[in-house]
């Protein structure tokens, strides 16, 4: 069975986008990554291949070592997605301003109060 994975599973897991996170910036080997967490190296070259396989990793060798170097294009993937519903939001919370604004009670002036009470 093939599983095919996206990039939304892909960064679905903490681990997997501190991984990101640390090779963000700098390719780092396989022992470097592992280092920086408390789960087994196994564990981290899961993560890898997985991040490997929805195109946010290219591992390479480097003579007895593999390095992870982050290739982040296909986070435009995401950020599409989250864009959608950030404006369908920011429009929804500026018609729930402006109704507010339209319907708040408008205030009395002083002038109004004092001409009450004589």
């Amino acid at each position: 069975m093939i599983i095919r994975r996206d990039v939304f599973q892909a960064i679905a897991d903490p681990i997997r986008r501190q991984i990101i996170d640390l090779v963000a910036f700098e390719p780092r080997n396989l022992n470097a990554i592992a280092a920086a967490f408390e789960v087994s190296r196994q564990a981290v070259s899961v993560h890898v291949k997985i991040l490997a396989e929805c195109g946010l990793l290219v591992v390479a060798q480097k003579g007895r070592e593999r390095y992870c170097t982050a290739c982040l294009e296909s986070l435009g993937e995401v950020s599409d997605w989250v864009t959608q519903y950030k404006t369908l939001w920011e429009s929804r919370f500026a018609a729930l301003d402006n109704y507010l604004e339209n319907t708040k009670p408008q205030k009395k002036s002083h002038a109004t109060k004092n001409s009450k009470r004589r």
